[in-house]
């Protein structure tokens, strides 16, 4: 599978909404006021991607656009491809100015943002179709279920970003060390691999690098913890929390996490991993091995570690297409999405995707599931994975501030350098999140 561009890499492709880009874009559509729906039809459907993978996975998705026989007075549809650099503002003055897209993909908490300021169309007659057409019993456990909110499906899932855990055999057997299969055989391996001179739990906080904060979180709900309790509100200071960050500053003071991990950038995590001396076992993306340009089957994804009570879990980003009142029809909106998210098989077998698709027939397709370490994140780690809303399942506007603000940066950091207590860091978490959050 391609790896992706560097500009998708290192850029959060779900949580991106940080405080200055809020605070500019909220008042510049409260005051445009709601879009509404129009009744005519004909018009074109545009649709606005993003460049998820390589200059190749555009095209295709182009083609796939530009493919699209509507049927009655439906539009055709046109494709715009939307860079990740500033995308939120693009979205934004183009929807507050009534020129924007009627379908796109986009950050994860993209529609839950929108849907705050009234231009989100829900999608409930797309689930509806893919109920009809056979769609609908394809998708892969749990994965439709965080977009319903009381009002409807404020999105379609078409990709999850997963984050397993991988592990360098060659190094697990130079040290002598057993792959971890819960925290106090991570702490122990991570000790025998330190020895060696290799990194035990390989992530980074660095500019641009957000593993490191997804791994704080990951390793939260891993211990059936989480920032939210079942009903959205903030829960930072659960013991849950609290015993999964002690075990962190734990792994930090015995050496197990690099020291240097706070400054680690995505390239110096990639060479890290890339490096067969050096990253032994960690937190990261699907396609590790292509990524880092290692095929040779030394690196490996292992089984989802059991926390200190018997919780398994992982964290995953289910990325969405949304759709907008402003549109020539909706209900032409609605054939074209029904209509793209059958053709998402096409970018699977030309293997452009380096994520994990959402429907079961993709998974089985030979092209995706003849790598081992794909077929084992279905099976393993898809039916325990969680979203930033755990402890909750519900995804919402909030997680992109969680995702994308300085709290949970500045959390990770503090952890990375090991200069505190779990409590005092975990309060200050809580602090800053408790002042940018939506009420």
């Amino acid at each position: 599978m391609n790896v992706q561009s560097e500009a998708s890499r290192n850029f959060s492709r779900r949580g991106f909404l940080g405080l200055t880009a809020a605070a500019a874009a909220v008042p510049l559509l409260a005051a445009c006021g709601g879009g509404s729906s129009s009744s005519s039809s004909g018009g074109t459907i545009k649709f606005w991607d993003m460049p998820w993978a390589t200059p190749a996975y555009n095209d295709a998705a182009k083609k796939i656009t530009e493919s699209y026989v509507p049927t009655g007075s439906n539009g055709k549809a046109s494709y715009q491809i939307i860079q990740w650099n500033n995308f939120y503002q693009t979205f934004s003055s183009a929807i507050a100015s009534k020129t924007g897209p009627a379908v796109s993909t986009g950050g994860g908490f993209q529609a839950f943002q929108f849907e705050q300021q009234g231009q989100i169309a829900y999608a409930d007659n797309v689930i509806d179709a893919m109920k009809k057409n056979g769609q609908f019993d394809d998708f892969l456990p749990g994965v439709l279920e965080p977009f319903k909110s009381d009002k409807g499906y404020v999105a379609v899932p078409w990709q999850l970003d997963m984050r397993p855990l991988w592990y360098r055999k060659s190094l697990f057997d130079q040290a002598g060390a057993a792959v971890p299969t819960d925290w106090p055989s991570l702490l122990d391996a991570g000790k025998k691999l330190k020895s060696i001179g290799a990194v035990g739990f390989a992530t980074g906080s660095g500019a641009g690098n957000n593993i490191g904060n997804h791994l704080m979180i990951m390793m939260m709900i891993n211990n059936g913890g989480g920032v939210f309790t079942k009903d959205g509100e903030l829960d930072v200071m659960n013991d849950r929390n609290v015993e999964a960050t002690e075990f962190l500053l734990e792994l930090v003071s015995n050496g197990v996490i690099d020291p240097a991990a706070v400054s680690y950038t995505t390239d110096n995590l990639d060479a890290q991993w890339k490096d067969k001396k050096k990253a032994a076992f960690g937190m990261y993306v699907l396609g590790l091995p292509q990524r880092v340009g290692d095929t040779s089957g030394d690196l490996l994804v292992a089984s989802p570690m059991t926390g200190p009570h018997g919780d398994k879990a992982t964290l995953a980003f289910p990325n969405n297409i949304m759709m907008y009142k402003n549109t020539p029809s909706q209900a032409a909106s609605e054939a074209f999405l029904v209509y793209y998210m059958g053709q998402l098989k096409n970018l699977w077998q030309q293997k452009l995707m380096n994520a994990l698709p959402v429907f079961k027939s993709i998974t089985e397709l030979p092209e995706f599931a003849s790598d081992p370490n794909n077929v084992k994140i279905v099976k393993e780690y898809q039916p325990i994975a969680k979203t930033f809303a755990a402890q909750g399942t519900t995804l919402n506007a909030n997680l992109a501030v969680l995702d994308g603000g300085q709290a949970l940066n500045q959390f990770s950091q503090t952890i990375l350098t090991g200069k505190t207590d779990a409590k005092t860091a975990l309060t200050a978490f809580q602090s800053g999140l408790q002042s940018v959050l939506k009420k």
